[in-house]
């Protein structure tokens, strides 16, 4: 095969070609692994007894979300995507091939194949294996959102980026962080009630502080995200993920209540981001520390960098106490 790429009249090391072959590469590995992923996923949640769900059933924890809630936002990822998908075909501008060969590259097609092998292992039990496919796909998306909003940052000059290159991926990564990474360790663990079907009451109470834990501190850095970046994609996930864990009752009152809490603050931070951007902006320009979209900073004039405009007034005569003018005299000035 390589002979055959080298016997062709193509300068394979030039950087455009690369990046063309970069771009081939993804439109065909791409959707075969989403397309993997979808598979694997209805497969074990559908036909496979017992099913994804029915294992959360068995082994409930304090962080177990509601199936249908969290199916729905499953659907929304695997919907965007597929959008990215298309984009992948479809892509014209050379900024979005660059976000999508560089920015996401092969983090994508990793992380479908893990997200595939994950469901095998759930439905077979396999907690120890999928704990930790659940942490390589964590380091995957995490490493991949970092290289996107880095050095591809989102722009409104490229909406679709933003809907199907940034949204899907911040999508997936916030479901992993805030949900399912640590919904297996705790299987994993054994921080789990033992379903009874007679009648007797559950202690929901037992593992409630390790529940409060986790969901607080995702959520606290969740919420820090949005207010800073005024991230509109990762608010909506958080406060979905924060829906489907207490739409699932009964829980640990620490974690419902703390889920509950979080399902309004987010989107509040997120208000209270953009008014505090909105305002100091408007300071800035009013205050005269806006210049042409530069700031401005007091003191940076250096006397050095001062202009001078020359004048074309004559010079003025040299005038006495009483403002009349006197003559000078050459003698005083030059010495005799």
């Amino acid at each position: 095969m390589n002979s055959a790429m080298d016997s062709l009249p193509i300068d394979m090391s030039h950087p455009a070609v690369r990046d063309y072959l970069a771009l081939v590469r993804l439109q065909v590995l791409t959707p075969l692994s989403l397309l993997i992923n979808i598979a694997a996923v209805l497969v074990c949640a559908v036909v496979m007894n017992p099913s994804i769900g029915t294992i959360s059933k068995i082994f409930p924890t304090s962080l177990t979300p509601s199936f249908p809630v969290i199916s729905v936002y499953v659907a929304a990822m695997y919907l965007g995507q597929i959008g990215f998908c298309v984009l992948l075909v479809l892509a014209r501008k050379p900024e979005t091939k660059n976000t999508l060969t560089k920015g996401v590259g092969t983090w994508i097609v990793f992380a479908n194949w893990v997200m595939a092998f994950w469901a095998v292992a759930w439905v077979f039990k396999w907690f120890l294996t999928s704990v930790i496919l659940q942490g390589i796909l964590l380091i995957l998306l995490l490493f991949c959102n970092i290289s996107l909003l880095t050095y591809h940052a989102p722009t409104t000059k490229r909406p679709l980026d933003m809907a199907l290159i940034h949204a899907p991926l911040r999508f997936f990564f916030v479901l992993q962080f805030g949900l399912m990474f640590p919904l297996a360790l705790f299987v994993y663990l054994g921080l789990t009630y033992t379903p009874v079907y007679d009648g007797t009451p559950i202690d929901y109470e037992k593992y409630a502080w390790p529940g409060f834990g986790v969901v607080f501190g995702t959520n606290l850095v969740s919420l820090l995200v949005i207010v800073l970046r005024r991230d509109i994609v990762w608010c909506v996930a958080a406060t979905w993920i924060c829906i489907s864990i207490w739409t699932l009752r009964p829980k640990p009152q620490a974690v419902y209540i703390t889920v509950l809490i979080f399902t309004i603050i987010h989107p509040l931070g997120l208000i209270a981001g953009y008014i505090h951007a909105h305002f100091y902006s408007r300071s800035e320009v009013e205050n005269g520390n806006v210049e042409n979209g530069n700031v401005a900073l007091p003191g940076d004039e250096h006397p050095g960098l001062r202009t001078i405009h020359p004048s074309n007034e004559p010079r003025s005569t040299p005038r006495d106490g009483e403002g009349r003018a006197r003559e000078f005299d050459a003698e005083a000035v030059w010495g005799s």
